[in-house]
């Protein structure tokens, strides 16, 4: 069925005609895109022109207009119909009558109306008190009726446009940038909306009228083609889906994927953030341009000004008895940054005896001049240097080398002029590599970022740990490159090596130096890892780490890379309670390099309270508690250096209990009725007097609560009490709570995996238990473990977002590591409990 077909099809029959035709064209396969787009919109066009025929007979002065999407021919499967009827204002019932019977057919097929009934005196006047109106009418488009009522509303508004334009622009701006605080970066989001979010449709939109303005215009190249791949993706949703949504939900993007012919939600992904990066940094440059216009305009009366008072100098020169206005002195116009680099009216741009085609290195001096000045690079100096640069020898020159160093230790700046580089493609020119990573989307709720903006943003935070190291040009490549094997099949950090080696290499570092920038790389998670998931007590921990690392320079390069890349990822990746442990790490590590060998954890002596609380739980012959709170200074700061309140970080919790079968289910039962959230976890058995059979077990847990208050310790130890002794159901009563708060749907988790770390201990086997974090996950695993006859030495939690990451160090009755069979046993049977 061609469009002429449909149209006359939707023409004979009328509504219910329409509504077929329409359905018809939707479930066409041969056509999507933009003439979809173009096609609905020409066979509602003819629709309500058909309306606006049987109602309007005999009535002048009346015309039915097309505004906002609509206006534009941009009408997606489920998209509202946004029109104006326009009146003269000759016969009010009449104009009502008519209106009636144009939107209560849409109303009748379930279509969503955005409409308005105006003079064009009164379209004027509504669009000067409201933005978005006057918005939405620079794209009025003419379907029906008075054809010079039309016109004459559309050139009244655009001129109006133009002459407010140096005080609608600023109030354009500001809120689109009230909608990008609210919304967050298109370029960046799991779940993005892909009209409200910075770089969507929305912010297409804006360009379009900034450039109806007169005053500026967005950077073309690429932007239509964004701005289409955006609509394209909203098509498919509103099929996938059946709603008039923006949102691209997780549990419908595979959905969405398969619509458009992409192959996985990965992709889809990443075509929306390369949409979004283009029209987000078409708008940046816009909004440059817009202002720097509107400062000129400012600034030419007081020019004028000068003007005349130069004239007046000039005259009383002649007479012998003037000076100069401000000394005689020009203003300078251009200020020189590096060689062949210059600032001029805010932004970075080449100097006039610039030439890119004669200096390889001239990219990268610019735009480290540009971070350290912490200005723009220009739209126009960019394009030059993309378009003439020679590409650098390999290896790079060492200046081409110390400018990318410069240019990753500038800070925050450091990311804008990045983002430049990149829209004109002179990354990947200079570090092929990159490729991979660009716009790839990480599924974890811990990350912020895509792979490469994450990257960037961790040699941001680097850069504020150049002082505490003595080579920080190795610690900003190792942080530009620590996850540039995730555009890889396989472990990230082991491609990522092998990329590491060849890059250090190709940018002129000589063996010894690649050599470490591939360890950093290596090992970037290794440090928080261990100090979250081992026993660090444990030497063979210790000896492992201080193995891996192999020298002290390295250790220190690699401490200041983990807290950097874990700032850089969100704010669940790093807190003070962090921090400690991988400093407590690092020190035991550096002992081991300097030649002292770790203690042996058995003949670490108790401490008093310890003692004493050992003492009591013997006495009484029930368990005794201790709750010590703790405090950390805010996320991002060191203790010693904050200047704001200290966040809490929850209670060193102190359980001391007889030792018997069932503590640890029936502990971390207890914290889980009580909404704790056990952050670590060491258990440890203490001898009674000489004399007296039996010992005493100590549980030293840091736990914190999931909202509200920490509750009483007479309350933990009561409950306690009961579920040692069985009167107290913990698993009915974390059922209850269950059913009485259900979960809401959202993307179905992986399912847990339990494995057995080899080699991890000589003292115990260590059980690595991954799995979706929920109320209750460590009283199950505790039960399990109890169940399967095992001891469970210690404990170490972590928690990154929705993911549970628990090592157990379990030892069989004996005291001694499992067998390998009974290991493997254990774990697939502790497997198969949680996957129940």
């Amino acid at each position: 069925m061609t469009s002429t077909d449909v149209t006359e099809e939707a023409e004979d029959s009328g509504p219910g005609g329409y509504a077929a035709a329409r359905l018809r064209l939707l479930t066409e396969r041969s056509r999507s895109g933009p003439p979809r787009r173009s096609a609905l919109a020409g066979l509602t066009d003819d629709w309500l022109a058909g309306l606006f025929g049987a109602g309007a007979a005999g009535l002048r002065g009346v015309a039915l207009v097309a505004v906002g999407g609509y206006g534009r021919g941009e009408l997606s499967p489920r998209s509202d119909l946004d029109l104006l009827l326009l009146h003269d204002g000759g016969d009010p019932k009449a104009v009502a009558a008519l209106a009636d019977r144009l939107w209560y057919p849409v109303w009748d097929l379930g279509i969503a109306l955005d409409h308005s009934v105006r003079t064009p005196a009164e379209a004027r006047r509504t669009a000067g008190e409201d933005l978005k109106v006057h918005l939405g009418l620079l794209d009025a488009r003419h379907l029906a009726g008075d054809l010079g009522l039309t016109a004459g509303l559309r050139t009244a508004v655009l001129a109006d446009w133009r002459n407010q334009a140096p005080r609608r622009l600023p109030e354009l701006r500001e809120l689109c940038a009230e909608r990008a605080a609210r919304q967050g970066e298109l370029q960046f989001l799991l779940e993005p909306d892909l009209k409200e979010a910075r770089g969507g449709l929305r912010d297409a939109t804006a360009l379009r009228a900034v450039a109806a303005s007169w005053l500026a215009d967005a950077p073309r190249e690429g932007l239509a083609d964004a701005r289409r791949r955006l609509l394209d993706v909203r098509d498919a949703l509103h099929l996938a889906t059946g709603r008039a949504t923006d949102r691209l939900a997780l549990q419908e993007q595979d959905q969405v994927a398969a619509e458009l012919g992409l192959l996985d939600a990965d992709t889809l992904l990443r075509q929306v953030y390369e949409a979004a990066r283009v029209i987000a940094y078409a708008g940046d440059v816009t909004w440059r341009e817009v202002g720097r216009v509107l400062r000129s305009r400012a600034v030419r009366p007081r020019l004028r000004k000068l003007a005349r008072e130069r004239s007046d100098f000039l005259r009383r020169a002649v007479a012998g008895d003037g000076r100069a206005p401000n000394g005689g002195k020009p203003a300078t116009e251009r200020s020189p940054l590096a060689e062949g680099v210059v600032e001029q009216d805010g932004e970075v741009v080449l100097a006039r005896t610039a030439r890119p085609e004669r200096d390889p290195v001239l990219p990268l001096r610019a735009a480290a001049a540009a971070a350290q000045a912490g200005l723009p690079l220009s739209l126009h100096a960019v394009r030059r240097l993309a378009a003439t640069a020679r590409p650098l020898p390999a290896p790079w020159p060492a200046e081409a080398r110390e400018q990318l160093v410069t240019l990753l230790g500038s800070g925050r700046p450091t990311v804008e002029v990045w983002e430049a580089l990149e829209a004109e493609g002179l990354i990947t020119r200079l570090l092929p590599d990159w490729e991979r990573v660009r716009c790839r989307p990480q599924r974890n709720a811990v990350h912020l970022w895509t792979v490469d903006r994450h990257l960037i943003e961790t040699a941001v935070r680097a850069s504020a740990f150049t002082r505490r190291v003595s080579r920080p040009d190795l610690l900003l490549v190792a942080a530009l490159l620590h996850d540039i094997g995730k555009g890889w099949p396989g472990d990230h950090s082991v491609a990522g090596e092998i990329i590491a080696r060849d890059v250090a290499a190709r940018i002129g570092f000589d063996r010894a130096d690649t050599a470490v920038v591939a360890t950093l790389v290596r090992h970037h998670l290794l440090l928080v890892e261990t100090a979250t998931r081992r026993d660090l007590d444990d030497p063979d921990t210790v000896r492992a780490v201080a193995g891996a690392v192999g020298t002290q320079g390295t250790l220190e390069l690699l401490h200041a890379l983990t807290e950097a890349d874990a700032l850089a990822t969100g704010p669940a990746a790093w807190s003070s309670w962090r921090g400690s442990l991988v400093a407590g790490l690092v020190e035991r590590v550096s002992a081991v390099l300097s030649g002292d060998a770790p203690a042996d954890p058995e003949d670490a002596a108790p401490t008093a309270e310890q003692e004493r609380l050992a003492v009591e739980a013997f006495r009484t012959g029930g368990p005794v508690l201790a709750l010590r709170a703790q405090t950390e200074p805010p996320a991002g700061e060191t203790a010693g250096e904050t200047a704001g309140e200290p966040e809490p970080l929850g209670v060193e919790l102190l359980i001391a209990v007889p030792d018997q079968p069932g503590v640890l289910p029936a502990v971390s039962g207890v914290l889980a009725v009580h909404r704790l959230t056990v952050r670590t976890a060491e258990l440890r058995s203490l001898p009674l007097p000489d004399g007296v059979d039996g010992s005493v077990l100590l549980l030293d847990w840091r736990v914190a609560a999931e909202y509200g208050s920490l509750p009483q310790a007479a309350r933990l130890r009561a409950d306690l009490v009961r579920a040692l002794d069985g009167s107290l159901d913990i698993a009915a009563r974390l059922a209850e709570r269950d059913a009485a708060y259900p979960r809401r749907r959202g993307v179905v988790a992986p399912p847990p995996r339990v494995t057995v770390a080899s080699a991890a201990s000589r003292l115990a086997t260590v059980i690595e238990v991954r799995a979706q974090d929920a109320p209750g996950l460590l009283f199950r695993i505790g039960r399990a473990l109890e169940e399967a006859g095992v001891r469970v030495r210690s404990a170490h939690v972590s928690t990154l977002g929705a993911n549970a990451v628990d090592a157990f160090y379990v030892t069989g009755t004996d005291g001694a590591p499992l067998p390998g069979e009974e290991a493997v046993a254990v774990a697939r049977k502790l497997e198969e409990t949680l996957r129940a």
